[in-house]
């Protein structure tokens, strides 16, 4: 196998889509899908009658029947109706139904399978460690198909290269979940247990492959940290600055915010690369190294190459929504393009990028017009209750249910829904029965303006194999 020079970053919902990591893999270089909501969109792609049979094709080896009948049978739609509105599987909890282990499993297992047909170079699965509730059934779903790499951002994913070691031998797996209100004494555990969910696993499925476990960091602490307490083996890093897209680690030190209510980052929020590279482990460098010179720049640091997300989410291949493409393009071609990182938006509470695009959530008038709900949930924070129990809460839910729930009115300000609004950006927006219909909310990195160097003389679209023949040569 070639080295990986370039990493195509794992971008949810549904832009890191199998398409574009297919065509990244089959160059060679390290394609990544993203596993974030990925049952959501198989959902909609069958119920818009799953244009041109991917869906079903990679139904049809998954290696146990029973389930995947279901599943047609529920969602499946041979003439679908325009503008209708999705049906949308059980919320994530703590005790997830068979049914609901088994949709996010072979959701997962799909897109993987595609991302991997046709070729025989690694791919990788990308899925944020605040989105924990799923994450097991993913990460089974993915190996199953074969899945090479787990890249994982957006928090200390210390438990999951033990839970990697596990699941590539068929073993009950548990995952020590995040609580607000939970206290030392406090284990809230959440299992999955691949013998349960699939009876005759061990029979049909025998040696799964141990992925390599790249979490995401921006500092040699986080690495440091993520070496030291981690459950088993972690292969590398992806170093992560914050002019990156979609979410970033918020500054170090108390958030101050600038003229245009950004945070300020430091010199402390800047990794040094000398001391990652001392901990003698492969590492990738993102945010804005989308030129053959930040290439060797990276490389002359140590690095094995770069991850590139902004350059892959615009491309032709990408899952982003044709139309959203094309606005954010013709505002890069007007230079007129703007992101703007949101210290708010996200429920996750993590600095978010955003295109400063109309007709989408980023314009205050469609922000304040969408009704305040949860029904997807993937963001929901588990807090504990007075009774000991474990509830769920969302700051993009209504705010008289998010204070009866102990959370405080002055959470919700800013706040959006980013489960919905992001499938709104892949083409998949739910249409409510009152005429509402979900707007996207767009993310970049930084880098945006610089997409115009993959285009070739009078175009304004660009694939996958120009971005890499630019990077590469």
């Amino acid at each position: 196998m070639n080295k990986i020079q370039v990493i195509q970053g794992g971008m949810g919902v549904a832009v890191s889509d199998w398409k574009l990591a297919q065509t990244v893999s089959k160059e060679g270089q390290l394609g990544v899908i993203s596993g974030t909501g990925i049952h959501l969109i198989m959902v909609a792609r069958l119920m818009e009658g799953d244009i041109g049979g991917h869906v079903r094709r990679a139904l049809s080896h998954f290696p146990f029947h029973d389930p995947v009948q279901w599943i047609l049978k529920e969602y499946y739609r041979e003439n679908p109706q325009e503008g209708a509105t999705y049906k949308r599987p059980p919320m994530w909890n703590f005790k997830p139904s068979k049914k609901l282990n088994e949709l996010t499993v072979i959701a997962n297992f799909v897109e993987a399978f595609l991302a991997k047909e046709g070729h025989k170079n690694p791919v990788g699965i990308n899925l944020l460690e605040k989105v924990q509730m799923p994450t097991m059934a993913s990460l089974y779903g993915a190996m199953l198909a074969g899945i090479d790499y787990v890249i994982m951002g957006a928090g200390i994913p210390t438990q999951i290269p033990g839970i990697l070691d596990k699941l590539a031998k068929h073993e009950k797996v548990s995952y020590r979940m995040d609580v607000v209100g939970a206290t030392a004494d406090d284990n809230f555990l959440m299992d999955f247990d691949p013998k349960e969910v699939f009876s005759n696993a061990l029979e049909k499925v025998q040696g799964l492959l141990r992925p390599n476990f790249l979490p995401i960091i921006s500092s040699v602490v986080l690495a440091k940290t993520l070496l030291r307490r981690s459950t088993g083996k972690v292969n590398g890093f992806v170093v992560e600055g914050h002019t990156a897209g979609g979410h970033n680690a918020p500054p170090r030190g108390k958030m101050q915010l600038d003229e245009n209510g950004e945070p300020i980052f430091g010199e402390k929020d800047t990794p040094k690369l000398e001391k990652i590279k001392e901990l003698g482990l492969p590492f990738w460098l993102a945010g804005e190294y989308d030129s053959p010179e930040k290439l060797r720049e990276a490389q002359e640091a140590g690095a094995e190459g770069v991850q590139l997300g902004t350059a892959f989410a615009f491309c032709d291949e990408s899952g982003m929504a044709d139309n959203e493409k094309r606005k954010v393009i013709q505002k890069v071609v007007e230079e007129s393009a703007v992101v703007l990182t949101d210290p708010r938006v996200s429920p996750t509470g993590y600095p978010f990028k955003v295109v400063q695009l109309e007709n989408t959530m980023a314009v205050p008038e469609v922000y304040a017009a969408r009704p305040r709900l949860c029904d997807l949930g993937l963001l929901r924070d588990a807090y504990k209750r007075e009774d000991g129990s474990v509830g769920y809460r969302c700051e993009a839910e209504p705010e008289d249910q998010y204070i009866k729930k102990g959370g405080k009115a002055e959470d919700l300000e800013g706040r959006g829904c980013l489960c919905n609004n992001l499938c709104a950006s892949a083409g998949y927006p739910q249409h409510r029965k009152n005429g509402y219909v979900e707007q996207p909310l767009v993310s970049s990195g930084k880098g945006l303006p610089s997409i115009l160097k993959f285009f070739k003389e009078g175009k304004r679209n660009y694939s996958a194999k120009d971005v890499l023949a630019y990077m590469l040569g």
